[in-house]
């Protein structure tokens, strides 16, 4: 009876670790296929911070991108002038900077927000310890910035 009781843990433990090893291996499927939409989303961000402007209102949304950027930002403006503004390299995991570029264009200019986070990505590429917070931030900044030139900046 003994014996019996015994193969009887002995086979609900190997169930549990095949079952424990199959969890695992969806886990893992699962956090990839998250990785790779966040990639494609942050891809499709950056492309949505790229704004047009024109020689009536260019300035303006010039000084509001570096508003956004201070708001927005983990990192104070370390330069901001005619064609750039930077902020300071993150000390920290998890912490975002912003930055923007102000190219011309014809009598008008596009201006780019980028965005660089600490922690969020490791060797290789992979993904960092602190990924899912920086993409969160990044995502919501970058898809954010159009609108909020739009919405105050007159001819947007």
């Amino acid at each position: 009876m003994e014996v019996l009781f015994v193969k009887k843990i002995a086979a609900f433990a190997l169930v549990a670790l095949v079952l424990t090893g199959c969890s695992s291996a969806e886990k893992q499927a699962e956090q990839a296929q998250s990785f790779i939409q966040n990639e494609a989303g942050l891809a499709a961000a950056q492309r949505n911070a790229a704004v047009e402007c024109d020689a009536s209102n260019c300035d303006a949304a010039w000084a509001l991108t570096k508003r956004y950027i201070e708001q927005h930002s983990d990192t104070s403006v370390t330069r901001a002038d005619a064609v750039a503004i930077d902020t300071d390299v993150p000390s920290g995991s998890g912490k975002v900077s912003f930055s923007a570029t102000r190219a011309a264009k014809g009598a008008g200019a596009t201006l780019t927000l980028f965005a660089q986070c600490r922690g969020m990505y490791g060797p290789d590429s992979a993904k960092g310890t602190d990924y899912d917070k920086c993409a969160g931030k990044i995502l919501k900044t970058q898809n954010g910035y159009a609108a909020f030139l739009q919405a105050h900046a007159s001819g947007q």
